[in-house]
């Protein structure tokens, strides 16, 4: 009934009934044949595939059922080195370098640059490349005034621009000590803002702008102002305009024509005008300029070389007593002055150091060529416009601003008429 248990010893080995292919595998784990002793074959190209092969790695030998007498040989090719391990990274540049490279892209592809990375857009908003920006014709410009302001820019160009509102809320001081906003679109606020945080001003321009005074007591804030231009402004009282005058000490150019003046603003001018102007365009204040604000005037600046007090209908030949005061007075405009007798014109001859005489509107074309006679040293009518600081003098393709050549600037684009 029972089954007689037999010993392990006594079980038949099961060896010699597995298949063939079985037996092959446990040879194969049981002994390697060695590479040298299986690549004997003289097809088998050896050293190719030695100098090929990958020091590191050992070629693999396939050795299968159909080709048990001659092994082959597998072999991978060595990845070729990367052509860039030779060249120099642009991550491995210093930052003086890719600012000296920066340095030469203009405004459109210096803003594509700062888009690459964090490091590229620090370098390339850094304050050595925004020393000079002309943003002319730049429409919506609220949001690059801001980013230019922002970047530290020292001479900025922008008239006849629409300004909006840019943000400013995180800058106390601006770096701009250059500045043209003539005719600018620009409402009162925005101007406060913009002037109240510029206290390194030296050369600014507002012509045409209605004006506030919160703005004149901001520019008095900026003690190295030299040239101002705010011919044709308004909106400010003479009190304003006085305080200015009386803390700007250094201011050189001084462009106050056809501005909304009345006769307070006359006296505020001549009497707080800073010793240091040499160049003055009070020129348009008709019936408000006298020959006494006229003596007041020179003898509070007895440096003044180019004078400029067309369409002052009150002055007569008169006047001329004071500007022989002037001793290094080189340019004299008196156009319009219409009590002026052509005749008086003559007596420019006692001024040794007057070069320039503009007198459009008193002296007729017929009568030019007699008073050139009679001043042979002097140019009679050879400039039609002032320049008294002006920012940019001549074409309209000039775009320097008081002699500076801005680097960075915006190109509209053309636009077929």
């Amino acid at each position: 009934m029972f089954r007689e248990r037999k010993h392990l010893q006594e079980l038949p080995s099961s060896s010699g009934n597995l298949p063939k292919w079985t037996q092959l595998q446990e040879t194969k784990k049981t002994h390697k044949v060695p590479f040298e002793d299986n690549c004997e074959n003289e097809c088998t190209p050896q050293d190719l595939i030695q100098s090929w092969s990958p020091p590191q790695k050992r070629p693999r030998i396939c050795k299968g059922k159909e080709n048990e007498d001659v092994p082959f040989v597998l072999a991978r090719r060595p990845r070729k080195k990367r052509e860039s391990e030779a060249v120099i990274s642009w991550d491995s540049l210093p930052d003086e370098l890719l600012l000296r490279i920066f340095h030469g892209l203009p405004l459109v592809d210096l803003l594509k640059v700062s888009r690459v990375c964090k490091r590229w857009h620090r370098l390339a908003f850094d304050e050595s490349l925004w020393h000079s920006v002309d943003l002319t014709r730049k429409a919506l410009l609220a949001p690059a005034l801001s980013q230019v302001l922002t970047a530290g820019v020292v001479a900025l160009r922008c008239p006849r621009t629409c300004i909006g509102k840019p943000s400013l809320k995180n800058i106390r001081s601006l770096r701009v000590q250059h500045m043209d906003l003539s005719s600018c679109t620009v409402s009162v606020a925005v101007l406060e803002d913009i002037i109240g945080r510029c206290f390194r001003l030296q050369d600014l321009s507002l012509e045409g702008l209605v004006l506030s005074d919160q703005v004149l007591i901001c520019l008095a804030q900026n003690p190295e102002l030299l040239r101002l231009n705010m011919s044709g402004c308004s909106g400010f009282s003479a009190h304003s305009l006085g305080e200015m005058l009386h803390h700007c000490t250094r201011l050189d150019e001084l462009n106050l024509s056809w501005c909304e003046f009345t006769l307070d603003h006359v006296k505020a001018v001549v009497n707080n005008i800073p010793e240091s102007v040499t160049q003055l365009n009070l020129s348009g204040y008709r019936q408000n300029l006298h020959i006494a604000d006229v003596e007041v005037l020179v003898a509070r600046c007895p440096h003044i070389t180019n004078l400029d007090l067309s369409d002052s209908v009150l002055l007569t030949s008169d006047s001329f007593q004071h500007f022989c005061k002037l001793p290094a007075l080189h340019q004299l405009a008196l156009s319009r002055c219409y009590q002026i007798h052509p005749a008086a014109l003559v007596d420019f001859e006692n001024f040794p150091s007057l070069k320039m005489l503009e007198v459009f509107g008193i002296l007729q074309d017929t009568n030019l060529p007699i008073l050139t006679k009679g001043l042979p040293h002097i140019k009679i009518n050879s400039c039609y416009f002032t320049t008294i600081a002006r920012p940019t003098v001549g074409s309209k393709k000039n775009r320097d601003i008081w002699g500076i050549s801005c680097r960075l600037a915006y190109r509209a684009p053309f636009t077929a008429k």
